[in-house]
């Protein structure tokens, strides 16, 4: 099967709506005042931990810095 046929990349298109979510929290991070770099990193780092109710906090329009 050639290499970009429809069977080699069954989701292509999922790849290009997670690339522009993420592209999008990294711009709303940006316009929100925040170094996009700490702000993925650390949101990574609490999203394990972080219960189903306080997800909401993680958003960077309410994202605080942890520690």
């Amino acid at each position: 099967m050639p290499v970009g046929s429809i069977g080699a990349f069954p989701c292509a298109s999922c790849s290009g709506q997670r690339a522009a979510a993420i592209l999008s929290l990294i711009a709303t991070a940006r316009n929100n005042g925040h170094d996009p770099h700490a702000y993925l990193k650390d949101v990574l780092t609490r999203l394990p931990t972080t219960k189903d109710r306080d997800i909401a906090t993680l958003l960077p329009h309410r994202w605080q810095p942890s520690g």
